[in-house]
C-alpha cells in the first residue's frame, strides 16, 4: 500500500498510507482534487498576484502581501525550517508534491468552473508554498491595524476615547471553546466542543480530514494549502480545539525616510540613518495596466504604508510592520507532526511549545484524565506602549528584548470556557473579546451537573443577547403617555421642584434595570467583495441610507402610537435573536439607527474620514463598524462628548416606527460568503437566513449600522468525546467538496443551519473506498 483514499457519507476525505510522508503526499493530492480553486486563491494570496486574475479590487491586498514580505518571509521559515527539521520539511514537500500531482493528474481532470471564468491554469506549488498560505491567512489576526484605531480616534476624541470604544472587542476573529472534564460528563471522560468563529468563506476555512499510518491515526479540521491537522484535532487517545488568544505579537514604528543617491534611508533610535533594504516590484492587474510597487524594509521591518514621500494624500507618514516570522524565520510549523503523533496531553503540550502563531488559547485533554488550558505562541517582551499605537522608530525604548513565557490556567467547577474574552492571555494582550459569550457558555454549563456529546449542540445554538440590556434600558426609559399625564397633573411649583432635582449623570444601570424577561434557564436552554483577503473586511454589503431628520422632540412630547407599540413590542422580546423572531428584527432595527444617529453626530462624525492608510486597513478604521460593536459600553457611559443618547435612542425608535421591518430577523440577517469570484447566479437574498448575533453564542455577526448580513460565523462545529472519538461529531458550513455541482458542495449546510452535527467515521470497513494512489 502506497496510499489509499476512502470516503464517508459526507464526501470527507479519509486517508491511510504507510508513513506520514506518503500521507502528507496524500493528502495534498486529495485538496488538490477536491480544492483545486481554493488553493489557487491561497497561492495567489501568498505571493500577493491576486490581482493578475482578479483585477483592481484585489490590489490593496496585493499591495500589503507584497511590502510586508510574505512570501519572502515564508521561503526563509522553510529554509531554516530545512536546517532545524529536516523530518518536518520533507513532510511539507511530501504535501506540495501531492499538491501538484493532484491539480495536473490526467486521471482527474479538474473541473473546477473558475479556472475557465478566469482563464487560468493551477500554478505549481513550491514547498514553501504552505507556510505562504499560513502567513498570508493569519497576517491580520493579532489586528495590528487597531493600533492605527486608537492613534485615530485619540486624535479626534482624546486619549479616553480608546478604552471607550474599545469595549473589549471586536477582534478580527474569535472563537467559542470549551472544555468539560470527566467528573462534569455522563462517562467520565472529557469532552472537548466549540466552534471558531471567521469570515465564512465558500470554499470553507477548514476542511474534516482523517489522516491514518503506522505511526497516528487522526480526525481532524486542516486548513486547506497546509499539511496535517493544525487547531482541531483527535488522535483517539487525546483532542485539542483553539480559540483565538487576542494577543498582541505585532508592532507598528513610524519611521523617518529619506531618499539618498544610494537609495532609501530610516533614522535609527541612536540617532544614524541606516540604509534599509529597497527594490521595486511590478504587480498584474486583470484588465489594466501593470502597477510597480517599491519595497522597503527598515531594521524594525518591511514598510507597509506610506514611505518617504508619505501616504497618498501627501500626508508624511511611513509605518513599518515588525512580526514574530520576519525576525526569527519560524512559523512554528515544527509543532505539527509531533500533534499528530501525540497520545496524551503531555505530547500536546510538548508540542505546542513550538508554536508561533497565531497566538491561541488551546484546550486539550487525553483518555486517562489529563487536562490541559495554556497559551500558545510567540509575543515579544517590549514597552507597553509599542501594543496601543504606533511608535517612532527614531527614539530608543521601543525595542523587542525576548519573548513572553506563555501563561497556563486551570479549570473551574470541573469546566474551562473561552470565548475570546480576558482570561490566561489577558498579560498579553490589549483588547478582547466582550464576557457575554463566555459567561453565557458557563452558565449553561452550569444549568446541569452532567454532560454528554450529545447535549452539546444546544451549547452551540444559543441565541441569547447578553449586550442588549443598555438599549433596553434606554427604551424602558422613555416616558409614557400615561406617565406625562401624571407629571402634567403636578402642581407648578411640585413640577418646578421635579425639574429643578438634580438627577444622575449616568445613564440607568442595565444590569440593575428591571427586564420584560429574565434569561432562560441554563438547563432548559439550548473584505469588500472580490477582495482576497476576507479577514480584512467586516461587512459584505453597502451601508444603509443616512438617517432621516426627525421633528425636534421636547422631552414632554409623547411617543407617537406606533413608536410606542414598537418600544412596548421590544421590551417584550425574549433577548433571542432566533431567525424567526419578529422581536429581535425590531430590536436589531433600532440599534442599527442608534448607530447612524451616533455616527451622524457632529461630536463624532469627523473621526468616520480616516486617514489616507492603504485601503486593505481601512476597515479597522471605520467608524460605524466600532460603533455598533461598542454600542452598550456607549449607552452605558457617563458622558459620551455630550451627546443625548436619551433623545437619539428615541430619534431611532421613532425613525424605526415610520418603517419597521415587516418579517423576521432571519428575512435581513442573511449569510454572506466570501467568494474570491462572486457567484453571479445567487441574489443576496437567496443566502440562508440565520439565527445568532455578535454577542450570541451562536456568534453569527452583523455590523449594526451598517448591514445585518453576516460575513462571519462558526466556520466549523465540533465535538471530541474522549470516552469513544466514534461518539465524536462535527460539521462545516458548506460542504466537504470546493466544487459546485458535486454532491458535497453545500449538503452539510443545512445541518449548519439546524446546529445538528455529522458522525465522524473512523473505522474503515465503514468507508468507500476511492482509489489507490
Amino acid at each position: 500500500m502506497s496510499a489509499e483514499t476512502y470516503r464517508d457519507a459526507w464526501g470527507i476525505p479519509h486517508l491511510r498510507a504507510d508513513t506520514p510522508h506518503e500521507l502528507a503526499r496524500a493528502q495534498g493530492r486529495v485538496t488538490a482534487r477536491d480544492r483545486a480553486w481554493q488553493l489557487e486563491v491561497e497561492r495567489h494570496r501568498a505571493q500577493g498576484t491576486s490581482a493578475s486574475f482578479l483585477g483592481p479590487e484585489a490590489l490593496s491586498w496585493d499591495r500589503l502581501a507584497r511590502r510586508a514580505r510574505l512570501a519572502d518571509t515564508a521561503r526563509r521559515c522553510f529554509t531554516a525550517l530545512e536546517r532545524k527539521d529536516p523530518e518536518t520539511a520533507a513532510w511539507v514537500r511530501a504535501y506540495t508534491d501531492g499538491v501538484n500531482e493532484g491539480l495536473t493528474e490526467p486521471g482527474h481532470p479538474n473541473p473546477a468552473p473558475e479556472f475557465a471564468r478566469t482563464g487560468l491554469a493551477p500554478g505549481r506549488w513550491d514547498p514553501w508554498t504552505p507556510l505562504g498560505v499560513w502567513l498570508a491567512t493569519h497576517i491580520l489576526f493579532a489586528g495590528f491595524p487597531a493600533k492605527l484605531w486608537r492613534e485615530h480616534i485619540s486624535t479626534h476624541l482624546g486619549p479616553e476615547a480608546v478604552a471607550l470604544f474599545a469595549a473589549d472587542g471586536p477582534g478580527t476573529a474569535g472563537s467559542n471553546g470549551w472544555l468539560v472534564s470527566g467528573e462534569r460528563t455522563t462517562t467520565g471522560h472529557a469532552l472537548i466542543a466549540g466552534d471558531p468563529h471567521r469570515f465564512i468563506e465558500d470554499p470553507g476555512v477548514y476542511q474534516q480530514v482523517h489522516l491514518s499510518c503506522p505511526q497516528f491515526d487522526v480526525v481532524g479540521l486542516a486548513v486547506p494549502g497546509v499539511p496535517g491537522v493544525a487547531h482541531f484535532g483527535h488522535t483517539g487517545t487525546v483532542a485539542w480545539a483553539i480559540t483565538n488568544a487576542m494577543a498582541d505579537y505585532q508592532d507598528l514604528y513610524r519611521e523617518r525616510l529619506r531618499r539618498t543617491g544610494a537609495g532609501v534611508e530610516a533614522l535609527g533610535p541612536d540617532g544614524i540613518w541606516h540604509r534599509a533594504a529597497r527594490h521595486t516590484e511590478r504587480m498584474d492587474v486583470a484588465g489594466e495596466d501593470t502597477v510597480e510597487v517599491e519595497i522597503i524594509e527598515t531594521d524594525r521591518g518591511p514598510v507597509i504604508a506610506g514611505g518617504p514621500e508619505g501616504l497618498d494624500d501627501g500626508t508624511p507618514a511611513a509605518l513599518s510592520l515588525r512580526y514574530p516570522p520576519r525576525v526569527t524565520a519560524d512559523l512554528g510549523f515544527g509543532a505539527l507532526l509531533p500533534l499528530l503523533r501525540a497520545r496524551r496531553v503531555a505530547d500536546v503540550d510538548r508540542a505546542l511549545d513550538a508554536w508561533a502563531e497565531p497566538v491561541n488559547v488551546v484546550q486539550a485533554a487525553d483518555t486517562e484524565g489529563g487536562l490541559l488550558h495554556r497559551v500558545a505562541g510567540r509575543v515579544p517582551v517590549r514597552p507597553a506602549a509599542n501594543g496601543l499605537r504606533p511608535v517612532p522608530a527614531w527614539e530608543p525604548g521601543h525595542e523587542w528584548t525576548g519573548w513572553h513565557t506563555p501563561p497556563r490556567a486551570g479549570l473551574t467547577d470541573g469546566v474551562a470556557v473561552m470565548a475570546n474574552q480576558r482570561g490566561p492571555a489577558t498579560p498579553l494582550g490589549v483588547e478582547f473579546a466582550p464576557p457575554h459569550r463566555a459567561d453565557r457558555i458557563t452558565a449553561l454549563l452550569a444549568g446541569k451537573e452532567h454532560w454528554s456529546a450529545a447535549d452539546m449542540p444546544a451549547i452551540h445554538t444559543d441565541t441569547h443577547l447578553g449586550s442588549a440590556a443598555p438599549l433596553l434600558t434606554h427604551l424602558a426609559a422613555l416616558p409614557s403617555e400615561a406617565a406625562l399625564a401624571s407629571e402634567a397633573a403636578l402642581t407648578p411649583e411640585a413640577a418646578l421642584a421635579s425639574e429643578a432635582a438634580p438627577g444622575p449623570k449616568a445613564a440607568p444601570d442595565p444590569e440593575a434595570a428591571p427586564t420584560p424577561e429574565a434569561a432562560p434557564d441554563p438547563e432548559t436552554a439550548p473584505t469588500p467583495e472580490a477582495a482576497p483577503t476576507p479577514e480584512a473586511t467586516p461587512t459584505a454589503a453597502p451601508p444603509e441610507a443616512p438617517p432621516t431628520p426627525l421633528t425636534p422632540l421636547t422631552p414632554l412630547t409623547p411617543l407617537t402610537p406606533e413608536a410606542a407599540a414598537l418600544r412596548d413590542r421590544i421590551l417584550a422580546w425574549d433577548r433571542r435573536m432566533d431567525a424567526d423572531s419578529t422581536g429581535a428584527a425590531a430590536y436589531a432595527a433600532v440599534r442599527a439607527a442608534v448607530v447612524r444617529r451616533l455616527a451622524a453626530h457632529p461630536a463624532l462624525a469627523p473621526a468616520s474620514v480616516p486617514p489616507a492608510y492603504p485601503e486593505v486597513l481601512l476597515p479597522w478604521l471605520a467608524l460605524v463598524p466600532r460603533l455598533g460593536h461598542a454600542l452598550e459600553h456607549l449607552l452605558r457611559a457617563e458622558d459620551l462628548y455630550g451627546i443625548d443618547r436619551a433623545a437619539a435612542v428615541r430619534a431611532a425608535l421613532e425613525e424605526v416606527a415610520a418603517s419597521p421591518p415587516s418579517g423576521t430577523w432571519g428575512d435581513t440577517h442573511r449569510l454572506a460568503p466570501w467568494r474570491a469570484l462572486p457567484d453571479t447566479a445567487t441574489a443576496p437574498g437567496g443566502e440562508p437566513g440565520l439565527s445568532g448575533d455578535h454577542d450570541c453564542v451562536l456568534c453569527t455577526s452583523p455590523v449594526p449600522g451598517l448591514t445585518d448580513r453576516a460575513a462571519r460565523g462558526p466556520a466549523a462545529r465540533y465535538v471530541w468525546d474522549l470516552a469513544d472519538r466514534a461518539n465524536s461529531r462535527w460539521v462545516v458550513p458548506h460542504g466537504a467538496s470546493g466544487l459546485p455541482g458535486s454532491p458535497h458542495h453545500h449538503d452539510q449546510q443545512p445541518l449548519w443551519l439546524g446546529g445538528e452535527l455529522a458522525p465522524v467515521v473512523t473505522d474503515f470497513d465503514r468507508l468507500t473506498k476511492e482509489s489507490d494512489d
